[in-house]
């Protein structure tokens, strides 16, 4: 004792690290021999991990990798879907489809309606900045191909709706840029989508809007130091002279009734293309936090992506997990605050997340705009939520701004908290005063595709339009029922019934177009969708 003592005053004296008995190691800083985890047993000897262990972590960091990548890229993937489905039908980029007579069921969308025009299209910008001028009347958004939004068009962006031209500029752009005339865009991306749509004229005819969207819509390279830029600053050696010619009016291709795929696929061909994502655009493109799971499971920009045996199984694995917990998350959340009224099924969880699902959607008083604080965090479940099943992410679907934009309300279970079963008949009412200044539409979508439902119908809604079918009646006291079953009730109105599949399962959506405080207030409130007793 007097030794070990006498040899820890000489240590500190002389400023000497003395070896520490183990007693004195904190057991909170050693890991045991062995470690009992989800991923079975691990086998660490005085620390070391045997070669079972290492086998086992390896593939564990692997499958975390790949999990973290399909979380993180959704959305890009679900972008490209939509171009490589474009191209599909015969469209190439810088071209536009446009659904002249509503979108159906046939083609494959993430929860798009039935109620409004569609136009959309893609735009290769490797050769430099394009234009993009919109029709009068439409509301849409620019988004990159991470699926971030650039700009806003149409009635939400700076033309309001009037029409407007829209320079999209590329990544590392250097070149001129007009001192006006133009809403001037920049691009992470190469490539960007774009889409708009635009209401039909009285609620029931889609031919002459649909006749405007060709009339007005133009797609063209920009012409540096033409319009937009003085020709002062062409004599002062500032820019080009540059030629300006009659914009030609976009190629568009009919859509309405085409079969197109462009959701996004969960098995391992969903890293194939993700790879393709990564090799089109710039490296830096996306953060380089987001990048870097991505290229721990092998997909590095400029590099063939070729993962061995082990590889693959772990990516088929991982894929076939991360849609599991996706889809789980889509058809049934589990956070409280996305329900949009208190023990109702109606959610919609941009309300507490907002378009960057981030911080909740402002507050919009009499006083004037009142934001919320920033959280300081990403809400990546309500991220996963939306890009799962939802094609398109702004401002504009993120506000509480009342008579402007869109509101939407899913829902996913019935009032005694099942799914909805295609062979039974459901109701939901909608009391009255439906807190909308233009129209309203319910819309069911399937399962498992969270496209629309396909059944005889083609068009799976009813709403207050009177086109593609006829609008919904109300009753005496104002409220407006509408029953979803596979053969229409006696005595409910064409309009008051949509259609289900028995065996399919289904989920529904209520959009209310120019919404009205009452909703925001949550002074009116839709009836939750219950079973018909026989």
């Amino acid at each position: 004792m007097r030794a070990k003592l006498i040899a820890t005053v000489l240590g500190v004296a002389l400023g000497v690290a003395l070896p520490l008995n183990a007693a004195d190691v904190p057991p909170a800083i050693t890991t045991p021999d062995k470690v009992e985890t989800r991923i079975g047993p691990l086998d660490f000897k005085d620390g070391a991990p045997s070669k079972a262990t290492l086998d086992n972590v390896y593939d564990a960091i692997d499958f975390a990798n790949a999990q973290r990548a399909f979380a993180d890229t959704l959305q890009g993937v679900s972008i490209h879907a939509i171009r490589k489905g474009l191209q599909s039908v015969g469209v190439k980029d810088n071209e536009a489809i446009i659904f002249s007579e509503l979108m159906d069921a046939k083609s494959l969308w993430l929860t798009t309606n039935a109620d409004t025009i569609y136009a959309v299209g893609a735009l290769d910008l490797t050769k430099g900045p394009m234009v993009l001028e919109t029709a009068p009347g439409s509301l849409g958004a620019v988004q990159d191909a991470w699926f971030g939004w650039i700009i806003d068009v149409g009635l939400p962006g700076p033309d309001r709706g009037e029409g407007g031209k829209y320079l999209i500029v590329p990544p590392g752009y250097d070149g001129p840029l007009p001192a006006g005339g133009f809403n001037i865009a920049h691009s992470p991306t190469n490539y960007v989508m774009w889409f708009a749509r635009s209401f039909l004229e009285n609620h029931s005819d889609p031919k002459p809007v649909a006749d405007t969207i060709q009339k007005f819509t133009k797609i063209y390279p920009y012409e540096p130091g033409g319009l937009g830029s003085p020709i002062s600053e062409f004599l002062a050696g500032k820019g080009k002279f540059g030629r300006i010619t009659p914009p030609i009016a976009a190629v568009f291709h009919e859509a309405t009734g085409k079969v197109m795929n462009t959701v996004p696929p969960n098995d391992f061909s969903y890293f194939e293309m993700l790879n393709e994502l990564v090799q089109q655009e710039p490296a830096t493109s996306l953060a380089p936090e987001l990048m870097g799971p991505i290229a721990a499971i092998g997909i590095v920009k400029g590099k063939p992506f070729a993962p061995d045996a082990r590889m693959k199984k772990i990516l088929t694995e991982a894929v076939a997990q991360a849609n599991a917990m996706s889809r789980s998350l889509f058809m049934n959340p589990r956070d409280p605050d996305w329900f949009y009224y208190p023990g109702s099924n109606w959610f919609n969880p941009l309300f507490v997340s907002g378009y960057e699902f981030e911080t909740p959607i402002p507050m919009v008083t009499k006083e004037g705009v009142k934001p919320f604080p920033p959280t300081g965090f990403r809400q990546l479940d309500a991220r996963r939520w939306y890009f799962y099943g939802v094609t398109g992410i702004t401002p504009a679907m993120a506000m509480r701004v009342p008579g402007i934009g869109s509101q939407y309300l899913f829902a996913t279970l019935d009032a005694d908290k099942n799914y909805f079963d295609g062979g039974k008949t459901y109701k939901v009412t909608l009391p009255k005063g439906i807190p909308e200044s233009n129209f309203w539409s319910l819309t069911l979508y399937d399962n498992q595709t969270r496209s629309m439902l396909d059944t005889p119908q083609r068009y799976p809604r009813a709403g207050s339009q009177t086109y593609p079918s006829p609008a919904a009646e109300a009753a005496a006291d104002g409220s407006t029922t509408v029953y979803l079953a596979p053969e229409q009730p006696e005595g409910v109105p064409r309009g008051n019934w949509i259609q289900t599949v028995p065996g399919k399962g289904w989920f529904a959506i209520l959009r209310l177009y120019s919404p009205l405080e009452p909703f925001f207030a949550k002074e009116w409130q839709p009836g939750e969708i219950e079973v018909v007793r026989q």
